[in-house]
């Protein structure tokens, strides 16, 4: 069973803050052979999404506020960790993220920048490229919009 929750920065204890930068460094540096500065100053004026299954974080996102990224908020540092891949958490997440972003900034589009082979996985969710593919960090990537749906406000 899954355990979600929102946090703000203020909001995390030390271990659970360990544990979500930890799976982040793992998955975004260490796996993807991308050295950038994952962690800077986006997180401390976040919210944070993470799923908690097995005493472990399964799943996690970062939600910025509108005007720091991107015009609209932005969802971002999306991560299924390696022992939930496969299971449909990804989607879990996203659809909660989309929720709370609404619920957050309602009435806001999310812009992401995506890493491009992940376009369908977004797409999925309702985003719509609206880039060329550029090169960030060593990876292809394209901007990405969602338009929140009258159900989703």
């Amino acid at each position: 069973m899954l355990t979600w929750r929102w946090y703000a920065f203020a909001d995390f204890d030390a271990q659970t803050l360990f544990a979500y930068l930890r799976l982040r460094q793992n998955v975004f540096i260490v796996e993807q052979a991308c050295v950038y500065p994952d962690i800077d100053e986006l997180d401390l004026v976040s919210t944070h999404l993470l799923g908690w299954q097995d005493g472990q974080i399964a799943a996690c996102l970062r939600l910025v506020p509108p005007g720091l990224k991107f015009a609209e908020p932005s969802i971002g540092r999306v991560i299924t960790a390696p022992q939930a891949r496969g299971t449909g958490v990804g989607h879990m997440l996203m659809e909660l993220g989309l929720q709370g972003a609404a619920e957050q900034y309602p009435g806001h589009k999310n812009h992401i920048g995506a890493q491009a082979h992940l376009q369908a996985f977004y797409a999925a969710h309702g985003f719509v490229t609206v880039s060329e593919p550029y090169i960030e960090d060593g990876i292809a990537h394209v901007d990405m919009l969602w338009q929140a749906s009258a159900a989703d406000v």
